[in-house]
Parts: C-alpha cells; sequence; structure tokens
C-alpha cells in the first residue's frame, strides 16, 4: 500500500498561455484535483477566451489572470513590482498552502508557504542553443534574477536532465543544490493511435521561435513527395511580426482537439529545434502512434533514443534526406511509431503528477504545515 501523503489543500501555480507551460498547468491540476488538491492559476500575459474555457472547465481550478509582460519580454522589468504584489495578494486571498512557479522572478517574493520553482527554459539557455552565444548585457538583470530565483527557492524542478545540466553551465551547480528532474507527462487517453496512418509530416509548436527550428523544416520540405503540415502560431505575443513558411502548409493555432487529430493521423512527426527543455508536442505525437524524426540534442536523445531517427540540428540537406528516405519505407514508419508509443508510456501524467505530489509532501512535511492527508493514488 502506498504511503500517505501531506497534500497542500490549495496552490497558487504561476503560468503563461503562451506555450506548452499552459497545458501542462492545466494538466497537473486536473490530475491533482482528483487528490482533492485545489489550484488557483495565476496567468500572466496574453490569454484567449478560448484559454479560459480550458481553466472554467477543470472543477478543482480558480483562473485569475493579470496583463503584465512575462518576464522574458523586452520591458518587463517595468511590470514586476506589480506582479509580485498581485501574486502576494492572490497567496494571501486564497490561503494557499504551497506556491507552484512556473516562472522565475516570483521565486524572490517574500513567501510564507514553501516554494517549487520549475524550470520550464530560460532566455540563456535558450540562446546559447540558438545564437551559440551568450546573451548581452541588456539582458544581465534578467539573468541575474534566473540565478538568485534558482538559488533561494525551496526546491526546483526541471523537465529533463539535459534542461538541468544546460542550467547547471549558465548559473553553475552551486545554484541548484535543490534540484531534480521531473519528466513532463501527458494523458495517454486524449492522444489515441490510429492504424490509418496518412501520408503526410506534422510539425506542431511555437513556429515563430526561432528554437524550433522550424526554418530547417521549411527548407527540407521542398522535393518530399508528402505535404508537410505546421500547426502553430506564426507571430510571438511581444513583437507581433509574423514569420513566413511558405514551403509548409500553415495549419494555424489549432484547438487541442483539433491538434490530437492531426496527431492521430499523421504518419511522421518533426521536430527540428535547436532548443527544447522537454517537447510535450513530441511527446503528444509519440502517444498518437507517429513516426519521430528529431533533431540531434541532448534532451531529445535523452527521452527518445532508440525510439526515433536523429538528425544534426539545422542541417537541411540531412533532415530532407531523412525524410524522403523514410516516406519510401512504410514499414520503417510503422516500427518507429510502434516504438514512440511503447517509449510514450514512460511519460504519463500520472506518473508527473505523483512526481510532484511526492516533492509537495516532502515539502510541507518538513515545514510542518497544516495539511490534508491523503492517500496517494
Amino acid at each position: 500500500m502506498a504511503q500517505p501523503l501531506r497534500l497542500p489543500r490549495r496552490i497558487l501555480m504561476t503560468a503563461d498561455a503562451v506555450g506548452g507551460v499552459w497545458s501542462y498547468a492545466l494538466d497537473l491540476a486536473t490530475e491533482l484535483g482528483k487528490q482533492d488538491v485545489a489550484t488557483v492559476l495565476a496567468v500572466m500575459g496574453p490569454i484567449s477566451a478560448e484559454h479560459r474555457e480550458q481553466a472554467a472547465a477543470i472543477p478543482s481550478l480558480t483562473l485569475e489572470a493579470a496583463p503584465f509582460k512575462l518576464e522574458w519580454m523586452a520591458g518587463a522589468q517595468a511590470d514586476l513590482e506589480g506582479a509580485g504584489a498581485w501574486l502576494l495578494d492572490l497567496a494571501r486571498i486564497h490561503q494557499a498552502d504551497l506556491v507552484h512557479l512556473n516562472s522565475y522572478a516570483p521565486a524572490l517574493l517574500p513567501w510564507d508557504v514553501p516554494t517549487v520553482l520549475v524550470a520550464h527554459s530560460c532566455l540563456a539557455t535558450w540562446w546559447r542553443s540558438v545564437h551559440g552565444s551568450a546573451p548581452g548585457p541588456e539582458w544581465s538583470a534578467y539573468l541575474d534574477r534566473v540565478r538568485d530565483a534558482l538559488a533561494v527557492a525551496d526546491r526546483v524542478v526541471a523537465p529533463s536532465r539535459a534542461m538541468l545540466n544546460d542550467l547547471a553551465v549558465v548559473y553553475g551547480k552551486s545554484n541548484l543544490a535543490n534540484a531534480r528532474v521531473i519528466h513532463n507527462g501527458r494523458d495517454l487517453g486524449s492522444f489515441p493511435a490510429s492504424l490509418a496512418k496518412e501520408p503526410f509530416v506534422l510539425c506542431a509548436g511555437r513556429l515563430w521561435d526561432l528554437g524550433k527550428g522550424i526554418g530547417a523544416l521549411n527548407k527540407a520540405a521542398a522535393g518530399l513527395d508528402w505535404p508537410v503540415y505546421a500547426a502553430g502560431p506564426l507571430s510571438g505575443p511581444d513583437d507581433g511580426l509574423e514569420i513566413e513558411f511558405p514551403g509548409l502548409i500553415h495549419l494555424g493555432s489549432l484547438p487541442a482537439t483539433d491538434l490530437a487529430e492531426w496527431m492521430r493521423h499523421a504518419a511522421v512527426f518533426c521536430s527540428p529545434s535547436l532548443y527544447e527543455p522537454f517537447g510535450l508536442a513530441v511527446l503528444e505525437a509519440a502517444m498518437s502512434g507517429a513516426a519521430l524524426v528529431l533533431s540531434d540534442i541532448p534532451t531529445f536523445r535523452e527521452l527518445w533514443d532508440g525510439a526515433a531517427v536523429f538528425v544534426p540540428p539545422a542541417d537541411t540537406e540531412c533532415l530532407r534526406h531523412t525524410l524522403r528516405q523514410l516516406i519510401e519505407q512504410q514499414d520503417r514508419i510503422a516500427q518507429l511509431g510502434k516504438a514512440a508509443r511503447v517509449r510514450s508510456f514512460e511519460y504519463t501524467l500520472a506518473r508527473s503528477a505523483r512526481g510532484y505530489a511526492e516533492l509537495y509532501s516532502e515539502l510541507l512535511t518538513r515545514d510542518t504545515q497544516p495539511v490534508l492527508a491523503h492517500a496517494a493514488g
């Protein structure tokens, strides 16, 4: 029998609706709700009506939103004080027993409850992967905040060992003494595999993000016998500039159910990322039984070695050659799709949520906060 965990009645969780953190937060709140843990989701930055509807569908979640700039955006410094006061007020009003932070700056606030800081990404590690250098001096205040946040949070979590290693290179191992890896997860039932795969290649995510490496796939698509579809936004939330990828068939920003349907029918899913701390879209495609063609970066090797085809990052010719060869090998596509789906069983939402529940219990037991005891499921 599983040992009982001391879980919080209510947590305050920060998030944004720009990328994968949104899905991560909703999924985790849903799973924690099954153990009678309520989540107050404090969302900063832009949020759409669709996002609000998704949040409203989760009984254990209370949505709070404010248009503060995200900390990696230009000019965010001016919003930090107001955002901090807002978050402290939310913790007090909702009587949160624990704070789960998906951004760095709030870790520096004077919390009176335990704090968990999840390093989903950071500008410095992104910059090194995309540009091959450290960010300029204009980002020094941001880097200092991240370094201090990693040092003061009660626990730091990274979604992969590769991300934790990247953080150690930039910010030092001494600031990660309380760090651990908890892989992200998705609900396997939301991404059913289909034997009726169709002859197309799919990619998905923030297409405007240079770290996704979509430019290489855009060029590699020329000369392929199969169409290459791309799901996701072409412009970011900060500058609004739209990037064009004429070699791809753009599907736009799809609702989650529509994207899952595309995943279900895609024979091949390609992620040519230069930077990826985890890669939820890859996991979704794997659960859907698509053959994976991934850039050969440490994160993807860690998670998918033996269950994907790897190509050097930004190598357009190699990517085109690999896709062309795979398209001509239907049996190989089926084998890879099966291998990816089997591997995806290691990254379920239930397993990820269990990791966080154990972490919460560890912190609350240490600090003897007033909590309810639950049997871990």
